[in-house]
């Protein structure tokens, strides 16, 4: 039983009906979905469906991001469940994958950065602060599909104790191979959050989607 799929959903912004963009919104490690929806009130955009699910017992996998991925399965595939329910659902009810934004923070960024990589498609965009790709050091990831032009953003410090920049710059180099449109920003001596650069990086990324649905 996928112990993720049993958890909530919390939803934020524009009725679905309504929205313009739509963003699955990742928690990190022992936060909640309401830490993460935090972000999206700072984004401050209007006609934005996000939906925050909630990890069982606020982690999506139990070991750090760069342990070999057998330590991390059955919840590694458990996580991934949760982000394809999600955004296949989205699109079954007529949303075009352009409208939809992967975001996420710490172990989520991480969680959205694996999700995207498994599923490219021409995204609205992929939103990871302080994450990178999962596996361990070494690990090549197979190139199958392609990101068509998808804005990818990633923000973290060159001193985070949670996630090497060196993770960081190797999963931007994935997703240009794959043909997205990256932007890093590293930021020197930042602590393990999100600052308002990368709220500003992020918010350009969804004001492209909203003021192309009025155009």
């Amino acid at each position: 039983m996928n112990v993720h799929l049993q958890e909530e959903i919390t939803y934020y912004g524009a009725a679905f009906s309504e929205a313009k963009a739509f963003v699955l919104s990742l928690h990190g490690r022992s936060q909640s979905p309401e830490t993460i929806l935090e972000i999206a009130e700072r984004i401050g955009l209007e006609g934005i469906y996000y939906a925050a699910p909630k990890a069982y017992q606020n982690s999506w996998y139990p070991e750090k991001f760069m342990a070999p991925l057998e330590k991390n399965e059955p919840f590694l595939t458990y996580s991934l469940e949760v982000c394809s329910s999600i955004v296949n659902r989205w699109i079954e009810k007529g949303v075009p994958a352009e409208k939809i934004v992967l975001l996420g923070f710490s172990q989520g960024a991480c969680l959205a950065a694996e999700y995207s990589i498994r599923t490219p498609k021409r995204y609205g965009g992929v939103l990871l602060f302080t994450g990178g790709l999962i596996g361990p050091e070494g690990t090549n990831w197979p190139i199958k599909g392609n990101f068509d032009g998808t804005p990818v953003f990633l923000g973290t410090s060159d001193v985070d104790e949670w996630v090497p920049v060196e993770r960081v710059d190797e999963s931007e180099a994935m997703f240009a191979k794959m043909g997205a449109k990256t932007v890093k920003l590293v930021f020197k001596g930042m602590e393990h959050l999100v600052n308002d650069e990368e709220i500003e990086a992020a918010r350009s990324i969804i004001r492209m989607i909203l003021e192309d649905e009025r155009n």
